[in-house]
């Protein structure tokens, strides 16, 4: 009996194409190798067997891992298969009181979408209808053994065209459907391809398998990227492209590069740097750190140089930081993204850029001192409430310790004062935080299918990934400001232009001025989003657009938002004056900013030295005065001190 965690080290490091070689007459076509059917004595290449992944006759129907050819080819036992694989892979497979028995269910998916992966392929490089794609390739300058090496492809615009294909393999439109390769619009009765005149990036689990697909349009449309729908072995939360082929290379290097695209990752992988992946169009998730700990605990970010990508770099190292792992920022020139760096500098240049990179913590204090908001008491304040945050997800005590103490040199203020105020922060969050918010924002996807915690097979993976039953309870109060505008904003699209701009100056008057370097340190959820759902259904419909379709929206949401997303849109007669609703609620909205700012400045009064106290105190009567005139006449415990 062997541990379901040995069967997948197995499964991750045989070679399949080594195992069943030694039985089949193999031979490479494409990204796959080809040989006549063992099974059935076939004599012609109908035997495809996938490297890291499965096998398939299309003859006689046989397919399945490489655990099921050493079984049905050599007559062993599942134990024995395993034992048999492992001895190739160079691993000592001992059994113990529990065994893993018979095939991995999954197997099904994971071969339907291999074959899917070859169609796409194929259509690519040999058919007409690739030839725009083809072009496309050039023009990023995407050599073809590059492109094969990653299992890049093409969707056909033609309907029918991969449907067709598919059923004369035997795979019928209700197995397609159910797999979320063929969809069915509201509107229409006919079953059409999800993905259609796009460039295909095939998605691997951390075992090989091919489970999605992430599509790119050719041509102007919405959305950009598409990606496979959620499934059993398919959740954009949980996966991260290219991680089955750089695992080794993880492995080896001790480390690995987070970009945020595809070619971002095939540009680095073309100069060599192979141990790069990259999450699928959003932020990193707790699973997506969790499976890059797996492999090593040494990650460098590298994302584009522009103010969104350098607060997606500090959102995504704070998430890092709380799974234990040491995160470095690389830095690139302004104005570049790692694939054009890489593609006009070269991999030296690359590789200079990751030995001069810092820690994350570093980064931040150099872009706050650079920007002079240590200089005066009210950046400072500011500077640490940006440090803070980054100092609490350090899950790890030491590198908690040592951010305490350069936050502490860094604004010359006692390293006890700051370790009090983190000590308070906590205490106030368990307050807030009920149980309810917390399971109500834990699920952002479903499984990887890589094996071990989190795979998708492990059942109490599949309760943890199942969406929170009822309405979604947010954190911020029924009825809020916040929850108001987005009802307004998502069912009167006329008012789109205001409230953007509406929210635009609350959030400028959050931020004191400095360097836009600087700015990307602010805290995504603040100004007028406290509830990082509501936040993410703002940033994509101003992203896509007020006319942007439903399913262009959904495809960039996680399931939750999606499902807030629906819910809000569906409530239209909840809105009785557009207009008045959106004026009350952007008045909330600006007494919260007041009310924060007075907050903002009590805080400071510890910090200040006697001869600032005066000046403190009459901009916090200021500050009371604009919040009187807004009509809220309570401001928590905001006083005047002497």
């Amino acid at each position: 009996m062997i541990p379901d965690d040995v069967v997948e080290q197995v499964s991750q490091q045989a070679d399949i194409v080594a195992v069943i070689g030694e039985h089949v007459r193999l031979k490479k076509v494409g990204s796959v190798f080809r040989g006549p059917c063992p099974f059935h004595q076939g004599t012609g290449p109908n035997f495809s067997v996938v490297p890291g992944g499965g096998y398939t006759c299309f003859v006689c129907g046989e397919k399945g891992s490489v655990f099921t050819f050493v079984q049905k080819r050599l007559g062993m036992s599942f134990v024995e298969a395993v034992k048999h694989v492992g001895a190739k892979a160079g691993i000592d497979v001992q059994e113990v009181d529990r065994k893993r028995e018979g095939p991995d269910p999954r197997e099904p998916m994971w071969e339907l979408h291999a074959t899917v992966s070859e169609f796409f392929q194929r259509t690519l490089w040999d058919s007409a209808a690739g030839a725009a794609a083809r072009d496309y390739l050039a023009s990023r300058e995407v050599p073809r053994p590059l492109a094969e090496r990653l299992g890049i492809g093409f969707a056909p615009r033609e309907i029918g065209t991969m449907r067709t294909y598919l059923n004369g393999l035997g795979y019928d439109d209700d197995r397609l459907h159910a797999a979320g390769l063929l969809t069915r619009r509201e509107d229409q009765e006919e079953l059409r391809p999800r993905f259609r005149d796009r460039l295909i990036f095939p998605i691997l689990d951390a075992s090989g398998h091919t489970v999605g697909f992430g599509g790119r349009l050719l041509g102007p449309g919405e959305p950009k990227y598409l990606n496979s729908a959620e499934s059993e072995i398919f959740s954009k939360g949980r996966l991260l492209y290219n991680l089955g082929g750089a695992r080794n290379a993880i492995r080896r290097d001790d480390r690995v590069i987070l970009v945020e695209g595809y070619f971002d990752v095939l540009r680095l992988v073309q100069a060599g740097i192979e141990c790069a992946v990259a999450p699928m169009g959003t932020a990193l998730t707790d699973q997506q750190a969790e499976l890059l700990g797996r492999y090593t605990r040494h990650v460098f970010v590298l994302y584009d140089s522009d103010a969104p990508g350098q607060k997606a770099t500090f959102r995504a190292a704070d998430v890092l930081l709380s799974k234990g792992l040491e995160v470095r920022v690389v830095t690139l020139p302004e104005g570049e993204d790692p694939d054009t760096f890489t593609r006009t500098k070269g991999a030296d240049a690359v590789h200079r850029l990751l030995e001069e990179a810092l820690d994350v913590f570093d980064r931040k204090v150099q872009l706050l001192e650079r920007a002079g908001w240590f200089a005066d008491l009210q950046h400072k304040r500011r500077a640490l409430d940006r440090l803070l945050p980054t100092i609490r997800a350090a899950s790890d005590p030491v590198t908690r310790d040592l951010y305490l103490a350069r936050a502490a040199e860094a604004a010359g203020v006692a390293r006890e004062v700051l370790l009090s105020e983190l000590h308070a922060v906590r205490r106030a969050a368990r307050r807030t935080a009920g149980p309810a918010a917390t399971a109500d924002r834990a699920p952002h996807g479903h499984g990887p299918g890589g094996g071990g915690p989190g795979d998708p097979g492990d059942p109490s993976h599949r309760e943890s990934a199942a969406l929170p039953l009822g309405p979604y309870r947010s954190s911020v109060e029924k009825g809020s400001a916040e929850q108001t505008l987005l009802r307004v904003l998502l069912t009167h699209p006329r008012w789109f232009d205001q409230i953007v701009e509406e929210v635009g100056k609350l959030e400028d008057e959050d931020l004191p001025s400095g360097s836009d370097a600087a700015d990307a340190l602010v805290d995504e959820h603040s100004g007028a989003w406290r509830d990082p759902v509501y936040r993410e259904i703002y940033d994509a419909v101003v992203d896509l657009g007020a006319d942007a379709a439903p399913e262009a929206l959904a495809e960039r949401l996680d399931p939750l938002a999606v499902r807030v997303y629906e819910d809000l849109r569906g409530e239209k007669d909840a809105v009785v004056d557009a207009s008045a609703s959106m004026t009350d609620a952007v008045r909330q909205l600006r007494a919260r900013g007041v009310d924060s700012r007075l907050r903002a400045l009590e805080s400071l009064l510890p910090l200040a030295a006697p001869g600032e106290k005066d000046a403190l105190n009459l901009a916090i009567k200021r500050l009371s005065d604009e919040k009187r005139s807004l009509g809220v006449q309570h401001w928590g415990s905001v006083r005047r001190r002497r």
